[in-house]
C-alpha cells in the first residue's frame, strides 16, 4: 500500500488527482473547537459526543424494528445474531477508517473519493449509490404505518396502509423540513433531536422487554449473538442480505454520515465550514469547497491522538453499545411474542406487529399503544436522519465539486439546500406509494450492501494518503477487505437471485 502523497506547490496537500490540493494549517486544540476552558467528562458528554448519537437514529431503525425481528421471529436467533454481530463490529471499524479522513482533511467522504477516480466519478458514485437505497422511502412509509395506528387505535386495513398511512409518511416528511428549517446549525439541533428520541426509545424498549420477555428469550437473544452458526435451512441471501445490510446503519453507506463529523469541527472538520439553518443568518462563513489537512509537526501528532481518541469514543462507547441493544432488544421482544402467541411476523404487518402481539397476550391498551409509540419514535428518527443525509450529500457534493453552483448559490449552500429538500419529499412520495414498507426497506438494506463492495477499497487510497500522523496501520487495510468480503458476499447473492427470478439459497452452508 502507497504511502506518500505528493506535495503540491505554495505549501499545499495532493492527494490523487481528481480535486484540487488540499490548504494545510495546523490541528486546533479540541478546547477551542468546543469552546470550553478543558474537557471532562462533563464536557465530552455535552459538547463533543454528538454525531454518534445521529448514527444511533438511522442505526435503531428500519433493520431494528422491521428486517432484524422478522428474520429473528419467523427463524430464531441461531445463525441470524451472530451475522447481526459481525455486521455491527465491521460497520464500527469501516466507520472509524472513514472518519480518520474526514478529520485529517475537513472533506466529506463524497467529495474525497473523487479523489481517487478521475472526473469527479467518485462523488458520482458516492451519491448515486446512496440514491439508489435510500430514495425508495420504506423508512418514511413505515414511520406513516406506525402513525396511523397510533391515531386510530387499531391496526390499518391494507387500503388504509396503501393511501392514508403514505399521505401520513409525506406529512412527516414535512415535519423534518420544519425542524432543519428552525435550526441554527442543522446538524447540533439533529444532535439534540436523537438525544431526546434515542434515549426514549432505548429506555421504553428496555422497559418493555424486560416486562414482557421470559428469561429464556433474553438468554436466546444473548446466546445468538455471539453464537457462530450458519443461517437457518432456507434462508435466502436476501433475507440475511437485509438484515446485516441494516444492523446497525447501512453497511457501506456509512460514509454518508460521516458529513456530520466535518460539520461538528472534528479535527480539520472545524477549517471547512458547516451548512447552517435557515434561522443563522448570513453571517456564517460559507463551506469551504477543498479541505485542509495539518502540518507533519510533534504537536500536530499530539493534537491527532486526541481527536481520534474521541472517534473512538463515539464509536465503541456510543455507538456500538446503542446499535447492539437496538437489535438486542426489538429481537428478544418479537422472538418472545412470536413463541407465545403462535403468529410469527409477516412482512406486510411488521411495523405493528409487536404492537397487535401485545393485545394479543393480554397486556392491555396500555403497552398496545406504547409499542406503537415506540415503533414510532423508531422510524421517525430515522426518517429524520435519511431525509436529510439525502440531501446534506447531495447538496455537498454538488457545492465542492462546481464553482459555478456555488456562483450560482452566491456561497451559500442553504439557497439550494432548502429547494431541493422541498423537490426531493416529492419525488420519494411518489415511490412509496409503489410498495409495502418491508419491501422498500430491503431493498435499501441490500444495496447499502453494493456500497461496501466498493467503498472500501477507494477509502484505502485515501487513508493511504494522509499525513504520517494520520495514516492507518496494516490492520486496517485487513479489515477494510473485510468489509468489502463480507458484505459484497450477501449483495452478489442478491444480484444474482434478483436476476434469476428467486432468491439463492443460503441454506448449503
Amino acid at each position: 500500500m502507497a504511502t506518500t502523497a505528493e506535495p503540491a506547490p505554495g505549501g499545499a496537500y495532493q492527494i490523487g488527482t481528481g480535486r484540487p490540493p488540499l490548504r494545510v494549517d495546523d490541528l486546533p486544540e479540541p478546547e477551542q473547537v468546543f469552546g470550553a476552558r478543558r474537557i471532562g467528562l462533563k464536557e465530552a458528554v455535552t459538547l463533543v459526543i454528538g454525531p454518534s448519537l445521529i448514527a444511533l437514529g438511522l442505526s435503531i431503525g428500519s433493520g431494528e424494528w422491521l428486517l432484524g425481528p422478522l428474520q429473528i421471529g419467523t427463524r430464531g436467533w441461531v445463525g441470524i445474531g451472530f451475522f447481526i454481530l459481525l455486521s455491527i463490529l465491521l460497520q464500527a471499524f469501516y466507520n472509524m477508517e472513514i472518519g480518520r479522513y474526514v478529520m485529517a482533511t475537513g472533506e466529506v467522504p463524497s467529495l474525497g473519493f473523487s479523489r481517487v477516480l478521475p472526473f469527479y466519478l467518485g462523488t458520482l458514485l458516492a451519491v448515486v449509490l446512496f440514491y439508489i437505497a435510500f430514495i425508495t422511502g420504506g423508512w418514511a412509509s413505515g414511520a406513516g404505518e406506525g402513525l396511523l395506528t397510533v391515531i386510530k387505535g387499531e391496526i390499518p386495513t391494507e387500503d388504509e396502509r396503501e393511501w392514508e398511512a403514505r399521505w401520513l409518511a409525506v406529512g412527516l416528511m414535512a415535519a423534518v423540513f420544519v425542524i432543519t428549517l428552525l435550526a441554527r446549525k442543522i446538524s447540533r439541533t439533529l444532535e439534540l433531536v436523537n438525544w431526546v428520541l434515542v434515549l426514549a426509545v432505548l429506555i421504553s424498549l428496555l422497559v418493555i422487554t424486560l416486562v414482557v420477555a421470559s428469561a429464556s428469550s433474553w438468554l436466546d437473544g444473548l446466546e445468538g449473538l455471539v453464537r457462530p452458526a450458519l443461517p437457518p435451512e432456507g434462508t435466502t441471501a436476501r433475507d440475511i442480505g437485509g438484515v446485516v445490510g441494516f444492523a446497525a446503519m447501512a453497511s457501506g453507506l456509512n460514509y454518508v454520515f460521516m458529513n456530520y463529523y466535518r460539520d461538528k469541527g472534528y479535527g480539520m472538520g472545524s477549517k471547512s465550514g458547516y451548512i447552517p439553518g435557515l434561522l443563522a443568518g448570513a453571517d456564517v462563513p460559507p463551506v469551504a469547497p477543498v479541505g485542509t489537512t495539518f502540518r507533519e509537526t510533534p504537536e500536530n501528532a499530539a493534537l491527532w491522538r486526541q481527536w481520534w481518541g474521541y472517534l473512538k469514543a463515539e464509536m465503541w462507547l456510543v455507538f456500538v453499545p446503542g446499535a447492539i441493544l437496538g437489535m438486542l432488544l426489538p429481537g428478544v421482544l418479537v422472538s418472545h411474542l412470536a413463541n407465545e402467541t403462535g403468529t410469527p411476523p409477516a412482512t406486510e404487518t411488521m411495523p405493528t406487529y409487536v404492537a397487535e402481539q401485545l393485545r394479543e397476550t393480554g397486556q392491555g391498551d396500555f403497552f398496545f399503544y406504547w409499542a406503537l409509540v415506540v415503533g414510532f419514535l423508531v422510524l421517525f428518527t430515522t426518517q429524520i436522519v435519511v431525509f436529510e443525509m439525502l440531501v446534506r450529500n447531495f447538496v455537498d457534493a454538488v457545492y465542492g465539486s462546481s464553482a459555478s453552483f456555488r456562483r450560482l448559490v452566491h456561497g451559500d449552500a442553504r439557497r439550494f439546500y432548502y429547494p431541493f429538500m422541498v423537490l426531493l419529499a416529492v419525488a420519494i412520495s411518489l415511490i412509496i406509494f409503489t410498495e409495502a414498507a418491508v419491501g422498500l426497506v430491503n431493498w435499501a438494506a441490500n444495496m447499502s450492501n453494493l456500497a461496501a463492495l466498493v467503498m472500501p477499497l477507494l477509502l484505502m487510497f485515501l487513508i493511504s494518503r494522509l499525513p504520517r500522523p494520520a495514516r492507518a496501520s496494516w490492520w486496517s487495510y485487513v479489515l477494510l477487505i473485510a468489509v468489502s468480503v463480507y458484505f459484497g458476499y450477501f449483495f452478489l447473492n442478491f444480484i444474482v437471485g434478483e436476476f434469476s427470478g428467486g432468491d439463492t439459497d443460503l441454506s448449503f452452508w
